[in-house]
């Protein structure tokens, strides 16, 4: 899975990409910086979400999300927030958001 490392790519899919919220997830999408560009993901859990070990699971829940719904998805760069209610759902709860929210951002492949 390729995802995004730099803090250059992040600001630019930050303030070019267009946000996406789900009360388990938040997501913002925006083009590849490549034509035919594989796209790249990244998944983020902010620090009031609580300590290191609730942070990194939150991560982990997104990360198998994303794998299921077959991330990265080709010409897009993705952002993957995870929320308060991330650390209490279940990997299905997850994978269903995720589809949704791709399905209303237009990058539904699934």
């Amino acid at each position: 899975m390729r995802t995004i490392k730099s803090h250059q790519d992040f600001e630019r899919v930050f303030h070019q990409g267009k946000s996406f919220k789900h009360p388990l997830m938040r997501m913002i999408v925006c083009d590849s910086v490549d034509e035919g560009d594989s796209g790249r993901v990244a998944f983020v859990a902010a620090k009031r979400l609580g300590c290191a070990v609730v942070r990194n699971r939150s991560k982990r829940v997104l990360r198998e999300a994303a794998r299921a719904c077959a991330f990265p998805r080709e010409g897009f760069d993705v952002i993957l927030f995870a929320t308060r209610k991330t650390k209490t759902s279940s990997p299905d709860e997850m994978q269903s958001a995720l589809r949704s929210l791709c399905k209303r951002a237009g990058i539904d492949g699934i």
